[in-house]
């Protein structure tokens, strides 16, 4: 017999910020994210495991090779972020690693108050736009096809 808590544990083993995910159930489901931050044992207010994301609710368009930079430019302007706590169970670990700096652009007190959290997700959207018009400058070529993946549209 298969105990869950045991998938469970091995599940939070994956799950290390950085790592992109898609996210299963609610607003956002099937959109992409990525791992800032995770709490294995949960906190006073969420007695589960979960962890904080975040995410492209809308992706940039697509570019052709024919398009001038302003036009790339502007196409790339669409993202829109999200940022979110979910429960474990709602996410389904890629095997994708992303070297975006989150913390740095997210901070967990600033997302209580809505005015502020909305600061968050401007920032956000700066860091998201700036790694996707430099993809070429990633290190590894492993982050390389994370960052990749992770502007990519889900085809299923």
């Amino acid at each position: 017999s298969c105990q869950p808590s045991i998938i469970f544990d091995d599940t939070m083993a994956i799950i290390k910020s950085g790592k992109v995910v898609i996210v299963l159930a609610g607003r956002h489901a099937g959109k992409k994210a990525v791992v800032i931050k995770t709490f294995d044992d949960g906190n006073s207010d969420k007695r589960f495991a979960h962890c904080l994301i975040a995410g492209l609710a809308r992706g940039p368009r697509k570019v052709t090779r024919g398009m001038s930079k302003a036009k790339v430019e502007k196409r790339s302007k669409t993202m829109k972020p999200f940022v979110k706590y979910v429960n474990v169970r709602h996410v389904f670990p890629t095997r994708y690693q992303v070297d975006l700096d989150l913390k740095k652009a997210v901070d967990e007190t600033d997302l209580v108050d809505a005015e502020r959290k909305v600061e968050v997700k401007k920032s956000l959207k700066k860091v998201f736009e700036e790694r996707y018009l430099n993809q070429k400058d990633v290190t590894s070529e492993k982050k390389a096809l994370g960052s990749s993946y992770f502007y990519q549209k889900l085809r299923f």
